[in-house]
């Protein structure tokens, strides 16, 4: 039997408590948008340094006159030289590290929100190359994730059109499920929109939306004037209700309209949204759209999906000699609180194996051995990055254990 290559983690607890799955197995063939997002560094607090080909980079909290501030910063350091990626941000987070993004070299990614109150963060790209360079920003995402979603060799960057949408039709982010979602792929330096190529993610965001609609509220939207103005004469509770249904419905045909297919978006428009609005609401759409994260993007990507990448070995074997790459190693992992008091006669730890992408991403959790399963921490897993396992200084997918302590 191989040996684990040893990460004992003592991860701290969430504060919110994950929902549960009922598979042994976690596999995460798209990117997990929907689920609260950790960050290494908010107000001030958390750290983050590691180092490649002798560029250093650190995230922390912010120095004045030598003391720690309730802010964060970022800096790139390589022979007596700093970069400074952000200061005094509210909120700073490292998505990428050591990773093609489809820039041509070995790259680091960081999110910052300057500000609690802003919507968004602006995405940075950054070369690890002496000196280090900014290849790329991306703004107007509330969150970014790269990902080889397929582990077919290429990286996407999942995020959402957040500051498009924040404020349509008076609607604050907070009360939508998600803003609609983009993939962006980098091609030959270009900034593409890739999310035509997963119709799938689409189709079971789509499909939980049309669930959630109840049929009698939905006609009843249908009469409304689609503004829904608070001066309307109807009760506070008809409006309520009437306000849900148009967030879904918008949230339909935004999924549809997001996700390349502009016949059916205006077709779902068509049925579901008050006549008279229609041709209001469905430029209003358009415009949002234009002026959004896709503003940043030059074209389509047409590229083909390619063939699965080989998922490199990185646990120790069992001889006692090196595995056959550079093992990942953590940036950020976080784990929900023990389900129940049950848990403290149970296994201090939990050995999962992982399958982690080039990006860093955890694409696959599995408990080994015969301990009982965590059906949250599993769920947790889709939230980890790592820096992804190296070979000859490349990034690669690989497997790799993980022993991680369920009592802390």
């Amino acid at each position: 039997m191989a040996a684990v290559t040893q990460l004992k983690l003592n991860l701290p607890s969430r504060l919110s408590a994950l929902s549960l799955i009922p598979a042994l197995v976690l596999m995460c063939a798209t990117i997990c948008l929907a689920q609260d997002h950790e960050v290494l560094c908010r107000d001030g607090v958390g750290t983050f340094q590691a180092e490649f080909s002798g560029v250093t980079v650190r995230v922390g909290a912010a120095k004045s006159g030598g003391l720690s501030t309730r802010a964060c910063e970022a800096t790139l350091r390589w022979d007596k030289q700093t970069v400074t990626v952000a200061v005094n941000a509210a909120q700073l987070d490292l998505d990428a590290f050591g990773v093609d993004l489809g820039l041509g070299v070995p790259s680091v990614a960081f999110q910052v929100k300057n500000s609690a109150n802003q919507c968004c963060m602006d995405y940075k790209i950054y070369s690890l190359e002496k000196p280090p360079r900014l290849l790329r920003s991306i703004t107007g995402g509330d969150f970014f994730s790269s990902a080889d979603t397929d582990l077919d060799g290429r990286v996407e960057i999942w995020t959402t059109d957040a500051a498009a949408v924040d404020g349509f039709e008076n609607l604050d982010l907070s009360e939508l499920d998600s803003a609609p979602t983009i993939v962006l792929r980098v091609e030959h330096g270009n900034l593409l929109d890739a999310s035509s190529q997963f119709q799938i993610y689409f189709d079971n965001q789509i499909a939980g939306l049309r669930k959630q609609l109840n049929p009698e509220d939905t006609r009843d939207f249908k009469s409304s004037d689609g503004k829904l103005s608070p001066n309307t004469a109807s009760s506070a509770d008809r409006l309520h209700r009437l306000r849900q249904v148009k967030i879904k419905v918008l949230e339909i045909v935004w999924d549809y309209l997001y996700g390349g297919r502009e016949t059916q978006a205006w077709t779902s428009l068509a049925e579901m949204w008050p006549d008279s609005d229609a041709t209001r609401i469905r430029a209003a759409i358009v415009d949002a759209r234009a002026h959004g994260v896709l503003a940043q993007v030059t074209g389509v990507s047409a590229a083909k999906r390619g063939k699965r990448v080989r998922i490199f070995d990185a646990i120790t074997p069992s001889s006692g000699g090196k595995p056959e790459v550079t093992p990942p190693e953590p940036i950020l992992l976080m784990r929900p609180p023990p389900e129940t008091s049950s848990q403290v006669s149970s296994p201090s730890e939990l050995l999962v194996e992982l399958t982690i992408d080039s990006a860093g991403k955890v694409r696959s959790a599995e408990p080994t051995g015969s301990v009982k399963k965590d059906s949250a921490l599993l769920e947790a897993t889709t939230g980890w990055k790592f820096i992804p396992a190296l070979n000859a200084g490349r990034a690669v997918a690989s497997r790799t254990r993980l022993a991680v302590s369920l009592r802390q």
